[in-house]
């Protein structure tokens, strides 16, 4: 029987100022409302990567699609990480 390794899911936690998008213990991303009314913005982070959305889930998925995308690629000057 092959072992595999078992890594956290992420997942987002409502706060009271952000939304944040975490593994295990560690914060990978967050998403934050800035403005009100028609200037109201969710702003977003996710390792490097910042920007914009008008909608809450635009946001997420924002955030959710960068940390797949850094996931997937190799550390340019890091280890390798074990798959």
């Amino acid at each position: 029987m092959a072992t595999r390794n078992k890594k956290a899911k992420p997942f987002w936690e409502r706060g009271y100022d952000t939304h944040g998008y975490w593994q295990d213990k560690n914060k990978i991303g967050w998403v934050a409302l800035e403005g009100s009314g028609k200037n109201a913005v969710y702003r977003w982070q996710a390792g490097t990567r910042a920007g914009e959305a008008k909608t809450l889930a635009e946001a997420k998925r924002a955030v959710e699609e960068q940390v797949l995308s850094l996931a997937s690629q190799l550390s340019l000057f890091g280890e390798p990480e074990d798959n």
